[in-house]
């Protein structure tokens, strides 16, 4: 997976993983030289705390690209998984958390790790795995529906991938 790419905009300096940290910034940081960040405030979903150092930030993939390839993204061209690896197209596809998060998440699925707010992640990961027709095993989907049962009012939304 070739990720962090020119991004949306590839005269603007910011790769991909500079463009989610600046979407996802709830105080925007100063922009400087080859788009290094200073400065800001972004709320960390995941294990819910307060960053304010860009470099505090990883950019998570919600469906790992470890996941990604063994739910069928290993028979994708090599175009499929750059564009799978820099999605901006849908908002929860690639996510600004906090470093120590996004390590305890690494490649794990909902059947291994779950963050402070299941209910929104379940859902944003069943969007990211139908957006991109990925598979689900069979842990994972025992895990999806207990967090479907529990979280009646979630609603999966996505645009699929062609």
């Amino acid at each position: 997976f070739k990720h962090w790419n020119k991004g949306l905009n590839p005269t603007d300096g910011c790769d991909t993983r500079r463009e989610v940290i600046l979407a996802a910034a709830l105080e925007a940081p100063s922009v400087g030289a080859r788009c290094a960040l200073a400065g800001g405030r972004w709320w960390s979903e995941y294990d819910q705390v307060w960053v304010t150092s860009a470099s505090a930030l990883d950019v998570d993939h919600m469906v790992p690209l470890a996941e990604a390839w063994d739910s069928g993204a290993a028979a994708w061209t090599a175009a499929r998984r750059e564009a799978y690896a820099n999605d901006q197209g849908a908002a929860s596809s690639l996510i600004a958390v906090s470093g120590s998060s996004n390590r305890s998440k690494a490649d794990k699925d909902p059947a291994d790790w779950l963050p402070a707010d299941q209910c929104k992640y379940a859902a944003d990961w069943v969007a990211d795995k139908l957006r991109w027709k990925l598979a689900a095993d069979a842990a994972e989907r025992e895990s999806l529906v207990r967090l479907a049962e529990a979280c009646p009012a979630a609603t999966v939304t996505y645009e699929q991938v062609l």
